[in-house]
């Protein structure tokens, strides 16, 4: 039990940061493009408890914390968007997807310049550092995860936006299904082997060139 609850304490606050910042930024990007939808319902906040849903941010974390798994993620309550009221709706819809990932993305290189940080300075507190280490993970993992090329994941909705309109309509088709989908890849493994492993360690490769010119002045 103690156990549990050290590893809950290290994982929470990267979690709860890394799918809230996720949700606030789609609402961000698709206020800038022309849709007021989340902003006018105060999903474009910082404020966490305006994103948790109780089963995606809660209750699955919990669950993968308690089996032992390898992956720790979550998803909040969807941020509403009309996509027809962007400005040039299949173009726009494209950069509203790729918000939410990107945020991640920045968010674990935030946490990987702690991490560069509190060993730049000599800190001994091994608690920060597993937090740090965590919200590297856990980021990047929401990251490569979300843009996994099948609606209504990040990804599907970039690749809709990409396609011409017919195959563009025929794969849109697919998102009351999608998360059904998904849950069946994953546990046949196939994006965990496939896609979430070789992406991470790209996305890992990525930041530690990021990093690198803050690792010469600091070391």
């Amino acid at each position: 039990m103690d156990q549990l609850i050290q590893t809950f304490t290290v994982y929470a606050l990267p979690l709860l940061f890394g799918i809230t910042l996720h949700e606030a930024a789609h609402g961000w990007m698709a206020r800038q493009l022309g849709d007021n939808s989340a902003y006018m319902m105060g999903r474009v906040s910082l404020n966490p408890a305006r994103h948790i849903d109780p089963l995606g941010t809660i209750l699955i974390p919990l669950v993968l914390l308690l089996v032992g798994s390898p992956f720790l993620f979550g998803y909040a309550k969807p941020v509403p968007v009309n996509f027809s009221a962007l400005r040039h709706p299949k173009r726009d819809m494209i950069w509203v997807a790729l918000a939410g990932p990107a945020s991640n993305f920045l968010q674990a290189f935030v946490w990987a310049l702690l991490l560069v940080l509190l060993r730049a300075l000599g800190s001994g507190e091994a608690f920060f550092y597993d937090v740090a280490r965590a919200g590297v993970g856990i980021n990047l993992l929401l990251c490569v995860f979300n843009l996994f090329p099948l609606p209504p994941l990040d990804g599907g909705r970039v690749l809709v936006g990409l396609l011409p309109l017919r195959p563009a309509i025929a794969l849109s088709r697919l998102e009351p299904y999608g998360f059904f989908i998904v849950a069946a890849l994953i546990f046949s493994g196939f994006i965990t082997t496939l896609w979430l492993m070789p992406l991470m360690g790209l996305a890992q490769q990525l930041l530690d060139l990021l990093l690198s010119p803050f690792r010469l002045l600091l070391f």
